[in-house]
């Protein structure tokens, strides 16, 4: 399961880094969280088959998955392998659930300091009742590492793992909870090392200094790095037994 993809340093960055790392890993199943892949907000069709095409079976996302319109006929597919946090309103394209024979793949998002969301806690149980017994893999796209911390903790030995994502930032308590759950805080991201979220300095910096809102860029060259974690279980159980992160860094 892979951090936030920041912007065309990121999708470049996954395409040099993640054929090996699945080669040399021997990963079944890769798992990227993708809403900030075109130009730091949003995804479209061109970067999301970027990222399929680097190895990527099922694509993420959170607050900014709808910034860019193009992406809203394939999010409105037929078990679409692009989800969006399945806690938002249903009128919004797009579902938050895909399942086949061998995995089913949940996104949601938190519910503090994100805006005016249905409780993930309340919607989760309502998907659960739609899966039948297999691996499930849940990606919390949320702010506060504390709600993160306590749905996994509710869902302890009823899913086989929940990472966070949303703070691009790589945290390290990764581990099994006693029931057989993996979870981690943050997965981090996939974009440049010496910026700030992926994002230029200069203009991250002045917003908080000075209030100047100039538009905010990813960083395209330079120090990159590819945060993840690998998640090992066994397919005929829903337990995981191990979790470990993947980090790189490549210069581009």
């Amino acid at each position: 399961m892979i951090g936030d993809i920041v912007g065309k340093g990121g999708r470049n960055t996954l395409n040099i880094l993640l054929p090996k790392i699945i080669s040399e890993h021997e990963i079944d199943y890769v798992i990227a969280q993708g809403e900030n892949s075109a130009g730091g907000f949003g995804i479209t069709k061109k970067t999301s088959r970027q990222i399929f095409n680097s190895g990527v079976n099922v694509i993420t996302s959170g607050n900014h998955i709808w910034d860019k319109s193009d992406i809203f006929e394939d999010l409105e597919k037929f078990n679409s392998k692009i989800l969006r946090p399945m806690n938002y309103p249903k009128e919004k394209p797009g579902t938050g659930l895909y399942v086949d024979e061998n995995i089913a793949v949940i996104n949601l998002i938190g519910s503090v300091w994100m805006g005016k969301i249905d409780s993930p806690f309340n919607q989760i149980e309502s998907i659960l009742s739609q899966i039948p017994s297999m691996p499930i893999f849940l990606d919390f796209h949320a702010e506060a590492t504390s709600e993160k911390a306590a749905l996994a903790w509710h869902l302890d030995g009823r899913i086989t793992a929940l990472v966070g994502t949303h703070t691009h930032v790589a945290t390290l308590d990764n581990k099994i909870l006693p029931n057989g759950t993996a979870f981690v805080s943050d997965l981090g991201m996939v974009g440049a090392k010496d910026s700030i979220l992926g994002m230029d300095k200069d203009a991250s910096i002045a917003r908080f200094f000075n209030g100047d809102k100039r538009r905010m860029k990813p960083v395209e060259e330079g120090k990159m790095i590819f945060n993840s974690v690998a998640i090992e279980y066994d397919k005929t159980a829903t337990n995981a037994s191990k979790i470990y992160r993947i980090d790189q860094e490549i210069h581009i």
